[in-house]
């Protein structure tokens, strides 16, 4: 049986996050998975019609964690005043009432955007950016943001761990050698949640860990 690139790809991907998560979860009781978010955006429907042509729906290229959320075929560019692009930058689905843009600091700085640390949704005074699709040019006043570290919990996880939506806790996490501790880490719960704690790369390179890789919360 010969394997195509993809296949490789995808067998690699999973070995590397089992490492993460064995490493990660022996012997400290970890147990919420991480799920690492590489910059994207949202896109409202006036803008998915400006940037891919009136009309366009989105097509789906895979399912992510959260149940409804899917990560789309549809890619753009980002620019910033530094004029440097950064080219391939995944749609996530479904369209929202809004648009934003999720990067990370290390992004920022090749934008030269200074974006703040936020709740998604919380936009109100964010960053302005520049969207680039193959049919049109979108420019945000605000909606550029850095997503702050969060946990999204069904109701059962919250009785669970004791905290309601919009709480802060504190989480250990034992990377690579790198045991890290972070603190006011947002909560988010909702029956429509699936556990799983969400950090950008930097985060998780700076951790030493994947996707899969598990966490602890801590009592402060």
């Amino acid at each position: 049986m010969e394997y195509s690139s993809a296949d490789i790809a995808a067998i690699v991907q999973k070995i590397i996050a089992g490492m993460g998560a064995e490493e990660t979860a022996a012997g400290n009781g970890a147990d919420v998975p991480i799920g690492v978010s590489n910059r994207h955006v949202h896109l409202s429907r006036e803008h998915l019609d400006v940037l891919f042509g009136k009309g366009y729906e989105l097509t789906k290229a895979k399912d992510l964690s959260q149940p409804g959320q899917y990560a789309a075929n549809e890619v753009v560019t980002i620019v910033g005043p530094s004029l440097r692009p950064i080219e391939k930058v995944r749609v996530l689905g479904p369209i929202r009432s809004a648009s934003q843009v999720e990067v990370s600091m290390t992004d920022s700085y090749v934008l030269k955007v200074k974006p703040p640390v936020r709740e998604s949704g919380k936009i109100e005074g964010s960053a302005p950016i520049t969207m680039i699709g193959p049919k049109g040019v979108v420019t945000l006043t605000e909606g550029c943001i850095i997503a702050n570290r969060h946990i999204h919990m069904s109701l059962a996880d919250g009785e669970k761990y004791g905290v309601t939506d919009g709480d802060y806790v504190t989480v250990d996490v034992e990377g690579k050698g790198k045991k890290t501790r972070w603190y006011g880490v947002q909560v988010r719960v909702n029956k429509a949640f699936a556990l799983e704690m969400h950090v950008d790369t930097d985060d998780a390179n700076a951790a030493g860990i994947g996707n899969g890789s598990l966490v602890k919360i801590v009592k402060e």
